[in-house]
């Protein structure tokens, strides 16, 4: 499918975190603009530092796809440890921004396991200068989590972005 929003889950069946539900408006994705999610991601473990977050981000092109490199942290990147990153966007011991704090979804390491929901919540996506390679099309986009070797989650998604 092109040129919609898209997702999947790609792990194994017997991966600890599994997401349940999301949905992304209005499609396509408008930069800057006011973008909605929901989703619902159920954990079988608590999951601990380092958590590693591998990206590997595709384009369209005509019929074909292109992985876009990692250029300063965005594109086909591997974060060794999402936990340090999240540390430092939200210091420890600061609440956790809404609308997670509204909704008890945590945003630091260690998450306990369980089941989250985040309920249709508006943010706000900035007038950024996105490099010209990441602007308007199609996008995929697969990201592998793991621990210490172990799989927890595989995510991948489809969508379209539209710079104003």
């Amino acid at each position: 499918q092109v040129g919609g929003f898209a997702w999947e889950n790609c792990g194994d069946r017997r991966d600890p975190v599994v997401l349940q539900s999301l949905s992304v408006a209005p499609d396509p994705i408008s930069i800057p603009g006011s973008l909605r999610v929901s989703a619902a991601v159920s954990s079988s473990k608590a999951i601990a530092s380092p958590v590693k977050v591998e990206l590997v981000v595709e384009k369209a092109l005509g019929d074909l796809w292109i992985q876009l490199p990692c250029i300063d942290q965005l594109g086909s990147c591997t974060y060794n440890d999402i936990c340090t990153i999240l540390d430092n966007l939200i210091p420890p011991g600061t609440t956790c921004p809404e609308p997670l704090l509204t909704y008890g979804i945590p945003c630091h390491c260690p998450f306990k396991a369980g089941s989250y929901s985040l309920p249709d919540s508006d943010f706000i996506l900035p007038d950024v200068e996105l490099p010209a390679w990441m602007t308007n099309g199609n996008y995929r986009v697969r990201a592998a989590v793991s621990n210490g070797g172990e799989e927890l989650a595989c995510i991948k998604l489809a969508f379209s972005l539209q710079s104003q």
